[in-house]
């Protein structure tokens, strides 16, 4: 049995979570993303001070103004997180090496 790297493991759950949330028709809608924040960014949503910022989320990744988020436009979403995540990381969290 081959067992996947933790990066591809990790790649392989961002396909399937936007392919669970998406469904049969290939794109989420405005509810469908509501649900996926709620279920697996659950900590950001939560901290939102605006009551709005999934419309707002939904209105950025919707780039053609049709109701509707691609997987393209979904995984820009999970970079932009990423990105964020990492900047704080860096800037409050990674500890200085130690000198010997």
């Amino acid at each position: 049995m081959v067992v996947p790297t933790a990066m591809e493991q990790a790649m392989q759950d961002i396909m399937f979570i936007f392919h669970e949330h998406a469904g049969e028709k290939g794109y989420m809608n405005k509810e469908d993303m509501k649900r996926m924040m709620d279920k697996h960014f659950s900590e950001f949503i939560k901290n939102q001070k605006d009551p709005l910022a999934v419309d707002k989320i939904m209105k950025d990744l919707d780039q053609c103004r049709d109701g509707r988020v691609n997987f393209h436009s979904y995984f820009s979403l999970i970079a932009g997180l990423t990105s964020a995540c990492n900047e704080y990381y860096v800037s409050h969290m990674k500890q200085k090496p130690r000198k010997h």
